[in-house]
Formats: structure tokens, sequence, C-alpha cells
């Protein structure tokens, strides 16, 4: 019995350490993006914990985690610009999220399974290989580009390989200690953790925490070293309770409801949310070691009902994320649980920890993060795929590349485009087989034959001799495209003039009644 079959309870142990490892990688990212995007930091929290709260409640999939998305950013940045005011866009937000109630009532889900497997294994791989270059300059204490930063060219004017050098060249030391710290802290916890405290403390926990220490040790014994600037750790705004959270943000302005531009960059966040979250939890689906198929309309739905809320509270269009989704998979989830109490840990943040959480460095985070993305690219990743053939490992490798120098829905949309070049290829090589002996030929369609299978058939027939006996073989064809039949029509009147004897076995379906028709006429 699968997980999600028993009751909600069942499987606490592995989903509450889950969660307060997916709450450690989702809080820095919550509000980095909210920064990048322009928009007030506490928009990013509150994203965040209606993604866990409520996608997470109403969503199928078992193990992907919902919140702001990096790939967002732009949109939501040009989105604020264009209409001028936040308060329009938080509407245009809500209007995204019933958009995309229309998406799933629609069954638009279905889109996601046209995206081939080696796509969505090389995006997989390009989100490890960003992680682990992405967060090397945060491991070195180069914290100018916003965290959750997945873009080739990054806001620093740089783009991730020269931020690299230049973080290289800035390194802060006390960064990078603790950096190391935590890392140490992590793999050896891995090793040991398990057999001393169980699942309850997970290693990427213990590295935040001696991370934090070791910069407590710094304030007191080495204060050149200290991370004191908030740049270098975690900052979330403080409020007085509950009452500051109702009011935090501004609420959506409906008196632009009848605004042109409102409902265009409403359809703009719909439709690359949708894609972005169907994206997202058929990659999960792919890490899930249970194997779980995610219903895609129901996703859709889930997505609405969260952006519809997170826009009322004036928070951030909300997605499906790959990055928490694989840290909830990392750390042992097992249900939906983990997601839902993971946005409980950022109200919580919001309502009362604060003042604990803005001593975490981010170099100490970023050691979780480039473990998780090792874990994702990992040289047996690319050797399985090497494996399984050119036809597999091509639209892999330009997926993963196209990515790292784009962002993700180019990158996909190039691979798709790659795979599909594949699929075509592999087609017309194997809808027709020819064989021979001596004189007698037998021409069988393998399976569905396109008019792009046309040239295969003319150079086979070009190459019979006068007086053989051809079979041609339809049994197997479910559809034979007219431009083939007509290619047999002409062969079969060329070769009563070269004394060639045509026997066709016929289909039950059009090539049989095609030449039905043409007996007839």
């Amino acid at each position: 019995m699968t997980p999600d079959k028993q009751p909600w309870h069942a499987h606490l142990a592995a989903d509450i350490p889950a969660s307060l490892v997916v709450f450690l990688v989702a809080l820095p990212l919550c509000l980095g993006i909210a920064l990048a995007s322009g928009a007030p930091l506490l928009s990013g929290l509150f994203a965040g914990f209606v993604g866990g709260l409520v996608v997470g409640a109403l969503s199928g999939s078992p193990l992907s985690v919902s919140g702001p998305a990096a790939g967002l950013t732009v949109v939501v940045a040009a989105g604020i610009a264009e209409l001028g005011a936040y308060p329009a866009f938080v509407l245009a937000v809500v209007l995204a999220g019933v958009m995309q109630l229309g998406f799933g009532l629609l069954r638009a889900g279905a889109v996601a399974h046209f995206v081939p497997v080696a796509v969505v294994h090389g995006m997989l791989a390009a989100i490890g290989c960003i992680l682990v270059l992405k967060q090397v300059p945060h491991a070195l204490g180069y914290d100018l580009d916003f965290e959750g930063d997945e873009s080739f060219v990054g806001q620093s004017g740089g783009n991730t390989f020269t931020d690299i050098i230049a973080a290289v060249q800035h390194a802060d030391l006390g960064a990078f200690i603790i950096f190391a710290a935590a890392l140490i802290a992590l793999l050896a916890w891995q090793k040991v953790g398990k057999k001393l405290a169980g699942s309850w403390m997970p290693p990427a926990l213990v590295a935040v925490i001696v991370g934090a220490a070791t910069n407590e040790l710094f304030r007191h014994y080495a204060p050149g070293l200290h991370l004191s600037e908030s740049t270098h750790l975690v900052t979330i705004p403080d409020l007085s309770g509950l009452y500051g959270i109702l009011f935090a943000l501004p609420f959506p302005d409906f008196s632009r409801l009848g605004d042109p531009a409102v409902w265009r960059v409403a359809a703009t966040i719909a439709v690359i949310a949708s894609v972005e979250s169907l994206l997202s939890v058929g990659a999960s689906d792919k890490l899930d070691p249970f194997h779980r198929i995610t219903p895609t309309d129901r996703e859709l739905k889930a997505q609405g009902a969260g952006n519809i809320v997170s826009g009322l509270l004036g928070g951030l269009p909300i997605t499906a994320v790959i990055v928490r989704s694989s840290a909830n998979i990392d750390a042992g989830a097992r249900t939906r649980m983990s997601a839902i109490l993971h946005g409980v840990l950022l109200l919580l943040s919001v309502l009362v920890l604060a003042p604990i959480l803005n001593h975490i460095p981010l170099s100490a985070l970023a050691a979780v993060l480039i473990v998780m993305g090792l874990r994702l690219a990992s040289v047996r990743v690319f050797h399985e795929q090497y494996q399984r053939g050119k036809g597999q490992f091509v639209p892999f490798v330009v997926t993963l590349a196209a990515i790292l120098l784009t962002d993700l829905l180019v990158g996909v949309a190039i691979g798709v485009g790659v795979g599909i070049f594949y699929v075509i290829r592999s087609n017309f090589k194997s809808a027709i087989v020819v064989n021979h002996e001596d004189h007698e030929y037998l021409i069988r369609f393998a399976k569905d034959v396109s008019f792009l299978n046309k040239p295969a058939l003319l150079r086979a027939f070009s190459t019979i001799p006068a007086g053989s006996t051809v079979l041609i073989d339809g049994t197997r064809a479910q559809f034979i495209d007219p431009d083939i039949l007509d290619a047999i029509d002409d062969f079969l009147l060329s070769a009563k003039a070269r004394n060639i004897t045509v026997e066709l076995r016929r289909s039950a379906t059009s090539l049989n009644t095609h030449f039905k028709q043409e007996a007839a006429a």
C-alpha cells in the first residue's frame, strides 16, 4: 500500500523532518524571489505559506511543493511596472488563479504528458547544476544576486560563470568557514545521524544549526569573521502577530477590474505558472520512490485556488517548484503533509520566529543546496541517460544546456523540440521494413505510416527489379497516409509493365478500404 492510501498521520515520522528541510530551503528563496521581483519582501513569504497550506491541501501531488517561483520574477517585475501599482498587480494574481481553475475544468493538464521523459530528466539535471553553480557565490559570501536566482544572466550584470569568478576574487573568509563547517556537519550527520537520532534530526537542519552557531562563535571570539550584514543572513521582517499579517500587504484593487492591462498580465501569469507547475509535478513524479502519478487537472485547480488566496492576501503568484520539491523528496517525505507542514512553519516564521531565523547565514544554506544539486546532477544520472541511446541522451543534454544558458521554460521548449525530432526520426526509420531474398520482396508497414515515410517507400520500390514478386503487408498498420496509398497505386500501375507480381496483405483499415474503392472504380 502506498503512503497516500494510509491515514494522514501514518507517516509523520518522515514528513515532519522533511517539512523542516523544505522550510529551511524555502525561507530564503521566498524572500529572495520577492526582492528580485521588486515586490514587498513579505509577499514572498505569504505566497510560500499559501503554497504549503492551500495548494498542499488541495493538490493530488504527494510530494511536490508550491510557492513563489524564480521563473516568474521577470513577469512579476514587468507586471508591477506595467500596472503602476502593486494592488493592481495582486488583482491580476487573483484573476490568474481564476483562469487556472478554468484550465483545470477544461482538462488542460493533459499538456504535461506531451513532454518527453528525457526532457524531464534533463530539466532535473539542469536544476541540479544551477543549484551548484548559483550557490558557489553564496558559499563564498558574495551575495549580490538574490537567493533562488536561476537565470544565466544575473541581476548584478554578469552571468553564472562571471559571478563565480567574482566570488572567488572577493571571497569572505568567515562565510567560507561557515559553509565548510555546515557542509562537514551535513555529510557527517548523513553517515551517523540516523543511528544517533533516527529521522527526527535531518542533516540539513544540523548543517544550518552548525552554521549559525559558528557565526555566533565568530561574534564573540573572531569579530573580523562574523557575518553581521543583512545581505549575508536570512532577513525576515518582524510583524506584530496575526493582526500585523492581515494588514501587512495591500489588498487587490478591484476598481481596476475593467482594465485590459490587468487581464493581460493575469493571462501571462496563468499560462506560465500553469506550464511550470505541470513540469514540476511531472519531475516530482519521476523522483517519487513510490512512482505515484499526479492528477494534472486537479493540480491546475489547486494552483488556481492558491493564487486566488495569495492574491487576496497581497502575495506573489504561486507555482509548483522543482527545488523545494526535490528537497522534500531528498529529505524522505512520504505524503503531502510535509508540504502542508512547511507552510505552517513559514507562517510561524512570519508570526514569531523571525528573531531566531534571522541568525541563519546564507552560506550555511548554500551547503544544503549544493549537496542537493549534486544528487540531482550526479554522474549516475548522465550514465543512465547515455545507456538509453542517442534518442534519449541528446534531448537530455540539449535540455540541460539550454536551461543553463537561458531559463527553465525556454530550455524545456528547446528540449521538447529536439525530442520531437528524434521521435519523428525513429518513426521514419522503423515504419517501413523491407526484406528480400532473390526476387521475392516483402514490404511491411510496421506501424502507422505517414507522408514522411513516402521517400523511403519510393526508394524501396525503385530497387525492385523486373520479374520480381512483391508482398506489401499492411496488417500491422492502424493508419496509412493517403500519400502512401497514392505511391502504392503508382507502383501497381508500373508493376504490370515490368512484369512484377504484387500481392496486398490488407489491413482491416485504410489499405483494404482504399483498394476496394479502387477496384470498384
